[in-house]
């Protein structure tokens, strides 16, 4: 464990000797190096958690699930099938599986909180067949599953007990500050109940989309999701969900889902309903330094649209790739405060103002907020991942001066029908297709590769070379170190990127 009490220093009297003198004869009397010591806890801290931990810990489960998972025959088509055992050596063969985490009750009689992904299949083609919840003093339970939202990551169960179960209450998280005290307890490694303490490391932490995780550096390890973290005044106010780690053990950075973020989900579940969040139907990146640099904004102020869904709300509404988007519902968007958190707290069908910069002017957009699709359904407009348009290092142009003379770094030529056919696009495709990189410029470095296509530059049309050598001189003579590129690579939609310019 990270965390251990520092120890003030304290008088021992290790080693003191006694001496008592009678008749000339000595009798020497010694004391334990540990008599009598004490350790001082540091300031704001309890001298011990044994109390606090002795009444939460009846309430914090283990939860276990039964899985079966259809596996291919490894045997299929030929003759080993039957002589080892998997019958005629083709159908697919079903597996045990079991998943372990851990899990709190929230009500007498029998609502328990965990993780989405400790009771969700753990594998494609995988169905749960059961889940069980064992209370700390060995009594197990069959658990009902009464709702999951995979995009907070929270379930909630139902159990049946004889009698009414011991349970803990939520606190509120937004009064957590970094620095504070938390324990953390849940089932590492299935080896039973296991308490770890640490503090508070950083609050609204985002480690992607609408997260706003609370950061500790408490023991969590494999197991401890779904546990529940408590400040000093034994109440939960985040659950364990991710640790961040080269090992996939505890390196002191945990994260855990505020009680802010998850009481409205869970109340939501527990009366069997989906949860609702807002949707605009756009991809975004962060106002990076580059990209900011590139349209002469600050940076972390905002968010920048790379992709907007046809016909979705944010379409409708007028929002275009290429736009930042600085205020919605009159709440600035910063790293803290993201566009996705924002969007995801709106009620669906409310219409709400969107202040965004096109362009270098600001305006104003009213769209009417869609309902966020399922997760899966989120992948057909994300890109499609890093395609190689290349057609070999030997194709690459051999007069590579001509590459490092462009201020980009850059070698390009205009996009016929001729090349945008051989780069498997639409023949009506505009812009300039690159020949070559100088690898050891900003486009070299950000993967900018031969046979990705610039379609615009800062926010104009690029059609030839000339256009683009225009942008960039533009860029130069504002004082702006990079240009924003839209740039088109075969099976992705476009995406913008800011390429710093040359320094010579």
């Amino acid at each position: 464990m990270r965390y251990a009490y520092a120890i003030t220093a304290a008088l021992l009297l290790g080693g003191t000797t006694l001496a008592v003198t009678s008749n000339s004869t000595s009798v020497v009397a010694q004391t334990a190096q540990n008599e009598g010591m004490s350790a001082a806890a540091p300031r704001g801290a309890p001298a011990s958690l044994a109390d606090m931990v002795e009444k939460l810990q009846p309430a914090v489960v283990n939860i276990s699930t039964r899985q079966r998972v259809q596996v291919q025959n490894p045997f299929a088509g030929t003759p080993f099938g039957g002589l080892f055992g998997f019958g005629d050596g083709g159908a697919p063969q079903t597996r045990q599986a079991q998943s372990l985490g851990s899990g709190f009750i929230i009500s007498a009689d029998g609502y328990v909180v965990t993780n989405n992904h400790v009771v969700s299949p753990g594998a494609r083609g995988a169905t749960v067949d059961s889940i069980t919840v064992t209370l700390p003093d060995r009594t197990e339970y069959e658990a009902k599953l009464v709702g999951t939202d995979a995009r907070s990551d929270l379930a909630v169960l139902k159990i049946t007990a004889s009698k009414p179960l011991p349970f803990v209450k939520f606190g509120d998280s937004t009064r957590s500050r970094v620095g504070d005290w938390v324990v953390a307890i849940g089932n590492p490694f299935g080896i039973g109940s296991t308490v770890t303490a640490g503090i508070i490391s950083a609050l609204h932490r985002n480690t992607g989309g609408a997260d706003r995780f609370i950061q500790t550096d408490a023991s969590i390890n494999q197991g401890n999701s779904g546990g529940p973290m408590f400040d000093m005044n034994g109440n939960v106010i985040g659950i364990n969900s991710q640790i961040l780690s080269p090992t996939g053990g505890n390196v002191g950075i945990g994260f855990a889902i505020p009680s802010e973020e998850a009481i409205p989900v869970i109340e939501t579940l527990r009366k069997g309903q989906s949860v609702k969040r807002g949707y605009l139907g756009i991809q975004i990146s962060p106002l990076s330094e580059d990209v900011a640099d590139s349209l002469g904004l600050p940076k972390n102020r905002g968010e920048f649209v790379q992709g907007v869904e046809p016909g979705g709300a944010a379409e409708k509404a007028g929002i275009k790739a290429g736009d930042v988007i600085v205020r919605v519902n009159n709440q600035e968007v910063t790293p803290d405060l993201t566009l996705s958190y924002i969007v995801g707290g709106l009620p669906v069908n409310s219409t709400v103002p969107v202040e965004l910069i096109r362009n270098g002017k600001r305006m104003t957009v009213r769209p009417t907020i869609a309902e966020r699709p399922a997760e899966d359904k989120l992948s057909n407009f994300a890109p499609q991942g890093d395609d190689d348009f290349s057609q070999g290092d030997d194709q690459q142009p051999q007069d590579s001066k001509q590459v490092s003379q462009q201020m980009l770094g850059l070698a390009v030529q205009v996009l016929t029908p001729n090349i945008a056919r051989q780069l498997g696009l639409s023949t009506d495709t505009k812009g300039v297709v690159i020949a070559g990189v100088d690898p050891s410029t900003d486009a070299g470095a950000k993967g900018l590769r031969r046979g990705d296509v610039i379609m615009m530059a800062n926010g104009m049309p690029v059609t030839n070379e000339a256009d683009l050598a225009k942008a960039a001189q533009a860029a130069k003579a504002s004082g702006r170190n990079a240009v924003l590129l839209q740039v088109l690579r075969r099976g992705s939609p476009p995406i913008f990127l800011a390429v710093r310019l040359r320094d010579k």
